[in-house]
């Protein structure tokens, strides 16, 4: 036992240690996530469309909720890339909405995936009543893509809280991996050590 170096021993089972708290950690998220699909899943189901005159900021219980609202003026048009209900690739014309409250403050403003389309222009569409699914993404953190499709353009591809990443458990298997790899790593250090 004198030949085992006890500062290294003890900075590896330490290491050891983080790594297994990790991927514990990743377990925990694991299941939150899964809690939040299901919760984002049984507000898809909700028939009610909620009147939101205005969007001040990411409000979590709308999430996956159908909305209503009008847009009183488009800022500014992005494209982005997007898939349509049919399920082709292309392009999602996104309208950046927004209004005053008279404050001096920044304008509210919220972005709308208008709809699907193979034509970069932006579409002649300056703003009007919106109806939608309110869910995360975007440039602000949260967005609406409509539903119906806006200006004309073909329907986008109904979002889906299922396909929101749940990747916790790969990463959780990864970090006890880690702890493994050290653990055997400085097992073959040592008996080389006490075998010299």
């Amino acid at each position: 036992m004198k030949r085992v170096p006890v500062i290294p021993t003890i900075l590896v089972l330490l290491a050891v240690a983080v790594m297994v708290r990790l991927g514990f950690w990743q377990l925990d998220r694991m299941h939150q996530k899964d809690a939040q699909i299901a919760s984002y899943t049984a507000a898809v189901r909700q028939a009610a469309v909620i009147d939101s005159p205005a969007f001040a900021g990411l409000d979590e219980a709308l999430l996956y909720r159908r909305v209503s609202f009008a847009c009183p003026k488009v800022a500014s048009w992005r494209t982005t890339a997007g898939r349509s209900a049919d399920n082709r690739d292309g392009i999602t014309q996104v309208a950046r909405c927004e209004w005053s409250d008279g404050s001096p403050a920044k304008p509210h403003a919220v972005e709308v995936e208008a709809g699907w389309s193979n034509n970069p222009a932006s579409p002649a569409w300056n703003g009007g009543a919106v109806t939608g699914v309110y869910v995360p993404g975007g440039l602000l953190g949260y967005k609406v893509v409509a539903d119906p499709p806006l200006a004309g353009l073909i329907a986008n591809a109904r979002p889906d809280p299922n396909d929101l990443p749940n990747n916790h458990w790969s990463y959780a298997v990864q970090w006890f991996l880690f702890a493994l790899t050290a653990l055997v790593i400085y097992g073959l250090a040592l008996r080389k050590r006490l075998k010299a």
